[in-house]
Order: structure tokens, then sequence, then C-alpha cells
């Protein structure tokens, strides 16, 4: 097997991973996790940013976990982050709708070290609930990550469901903090979210989920510039290495492919997050 990665040897940053613990009630879960590790490493992921959203569903509902499920996942994503520090990096996870744990939460793991703060979609984005979360997140220079389904409908349900028009919303109200929306490649309508998010510039897309439509890419370029899109996977590493296919089909410069695989990434997390990687060179 050839030692070159499959994805080449710069530095590739996956800001929208996640993992499994013991409290999911899989068995495997271990070797879910080890796979997904070794998968990347054979991609060329230098640094999985992850969440673990409580128990997924096992004791509470995945986006409306209970207090526990949401401090017990955070606790074996924090763990996880500690045992490899050189490839794993943590968001801390809230349920919204527990205002004074989510509060609690997120100072909690910002000592533990998480570098980011993973929203469940337990409420409408937009929904006044989320303020304080992203003024603490401003304060502390810790991005957002919040799901999406591209214009929404209707809700679904199990999770209250938030679009880009919402999300622009939440982002006005707090320009100085830094908001991802999940998945362009998610499933609906990206041209909307797009348009949605266009003239909001503190928010970014990451390009993860399982659509790789034909000119999605290109315009998410031409509408947001390389400077807002970040390299991510979520579940699935093989839609996540089909995208870096597809963009190297473009033919972007070299500066905005770097931008895309991790520069991007290390201007929006904290300051020395993603350790020799620094925006200006590659270690």
């Amino acid at each position: 097997m050839s030692s070159v990665p499959l994805a080449g040897p710069e530095p590739l940053i996956d800001v929208h991973a996640h993992f499994h613990w013991a409290g999911t009630g899989r068995a495997d879960w271990q070797h879910i996790n080890a796979r997904r590790l070794e998968a990347g490493d054979r991609i060329g992921i230098r640094v999985h940013v992850a969440s673990i959203l409580g128990t997924w569903g096992h004791r509470s509902p995945t986006y409306f976990a209970s207090r526990a499920d949401v401090r017990d996942g955070n606790d074996a994503m924090f763990a996880l982050a500690a045992a490899d520090a050189t490839r794993v990096r943590a968001y801390v996870h809230v349920n919204p709708n527990d205002e004074a744990h989510a509060h609690a939460e997120v100072r909690r793991g910002i000592a533990a070290g998480a570098i980011g703060i993973k929203v469940a979609a337990a409420r409408r984005c937009d929904d006044p609930l989320l303020d304080p979360i992203a003024v603490l997140a401003a304060e502390h220079h810790l991005p957002i990550l919040h799901h999406l389904w591209q214009h929404r409908t209707r809700h679904w349900p199990g999770q209250d469901i938030s679009d880009a028009a919402d999300y622009a919303r939440l982002a006005a109200r707090h320009p100085h903090a830094t908001f991802i929306a999940a998945h362009i490649g998610g499933g609906g309508d990206w041209q909307h979210s797009l348009a949605a998010v266009r003239d909001v510039p503190n928010i970014c897309f990451d390009l993860s989920g399982s659509g790789v439509d034909r000119g999605m890419l290109e315009r998410c370029v031409e509408m947001l510039g390389a400077e807002r899109l970040l390299w991510a996977a979520d579940l699935t590493l093989d839609t996540g290495l089909a995208k870096l296919r597809a963009l190297e089909t473009m033919r972007l410069a070299p500066a905005d492919m770097a931008a895309i695989r991790w520069r991007n990434a290390v201007r929006i997390f904290p300051r020395g997050a993603f350790g020799a990687l620094t925006h200006g060179a590659a270690a």
C-alpha cells in the first residue's frame, strides 16, 4: 500500500466529525472509532474536530438529550481528545432548550480544551435561546456548528428544523461570533442556502454530506468564496474524499485549495487549536 495519503500530502482538517462511546449502547463502538481514525490516516486527515451527541438516542432523544446524556457524552468526547491529542479535538455539545445547563457545559468544555460548540438541533437556530450561547462563543473565539436542513418546508420528528435563513438571522445578531453551517451536501435546496447566507460574512459552510451535485461546489466557491468553505466529512469519510476529488477537478488556485482543506479552520478556531499548523504555514 502506498504511504502517500489518498488526499495528498497537504494538511487536511475535518471540522465536522463524530465518535461513539460506551453509553451509545453499541458493543462495537471502539471498533467504529478506531476505523474512523484508521480511514482518516489513509485519507490524510491531520485532525478530526468531533462531537458526541449524548447517547445518540440510547437513553434520551439525540437532539433533545437529557442533562445527564449531554454531560456524559461530552465527558467521553473530552476523554477521546485528551487520549489522542495529535489527531482529535472536541466540540462541546449543548441542548439549547436547557439554558443554564448549556452555559455550564460550554464553560466546562472550555476548561477541558474544547475548541468549538456543537448546538443540537433542538430549537430553531434563530430562537433567542441561542443568543447567550453565541455571546459565549464570541467571547472565547469558539465557532458554533449547527445542523441545517436546506430550505426547510416543514418540521420533522425528532429535531427542530432550521435552515440557512434562520441561521443568517442568528449570525446577524452576533457579528463577532463565527458560525459553521453543517453539510452543504446534506440534502435539500443548497442553492437557497447559499443565497441566504451570501451576505452574512460570519457564516461558513462545511462541505460534508452525501450529496456532490453537479455544479454544487463551483457555486459554493462562486457565491461564498473559498475563504468561507471548510472541508468536512460528518459520518461518511468516503463522501468527504469524493468532494476533495471534485474540488481537484475545478483546478482551484493552490491558495484556495489550502484555505478549504485547512487554513480556514486554523483561522476560525481558537489560536493554537491545531498545534504546529498555523495559518501561514503547513507543518
